[in-house]
């Protein structure tokens, strides 16, 4: 965890570049890991936890036409948070995470261990995948954390190739 975020704020860091962070499943899982990095103050920016819908839409923009239709843990909701983040903060990266954790309230359409992780990069692409984790609640928590801030790294350092 901590190696992950190491990486991620020498690669933010070279940019001067600022991340923020929407997590509704993982609960501040990535907040954690990333400020258990010294110095995670020079590129950390802000994380906030949109664990309801009213969250999400009070402080993410997300709209509540989009949650009605696609519902909390659907691509379009990690998107919206993703986007949210880089228009209500002066971060250049943002991830958000959304799912079902478990054990209980999957279902036979959204079932237990169903997360979308979205990165998004000012002036960039805001991306979307779909993960089906196995396990616990708390492996499927970590799963999703460790997948948002591998993904995360893997877009800056992409981003820090192109002209």
């Amino acid at each position: 965890m901590v190696k992950r975020g190491l990486r991620l704020g020498r690669l933010l860091q070279a940019r001067g570049a600022f991340l923020a962070v929407a997590e509704s499943c993982t609960g501040g899982l990535i907040a954690k890991d990333i400020t258990d990095v010294p110095g995670s103050s020079q590129w950390f920016e802000r994380g906030l936890v949109t664990y309801s819908n009213a969250a999400k839409q009070e402080l993410l923009g997300v709209s509540p036409e989009l949650l009605e239709q696609s519902g909390a843990v659907s691509r379009e909701c990690a998107l919206a948070m993703a986007r949210g983040l880089l228009v209500m903060t002066p971060a250049h990266y943002a991830v958000a995470v959304t799912g079902i954790a478990g054990p209980g309230g999957g279902t036979p359409g959204k079932p237990v261990g169903l997360v979308w992780v979205a990165w998004a990069r000012r002036g960039g692409k805001v991306e979307a995948k779909k993960l089906l984790l196995k396990g616990s609640r708390s492996a499927i928590r970590r799963k999703s954390a460790d997948a948002a801030l591998d993904g995360l790294i893997a877009r800056v350092k992409d981003a820090g190739r192109r002209p």
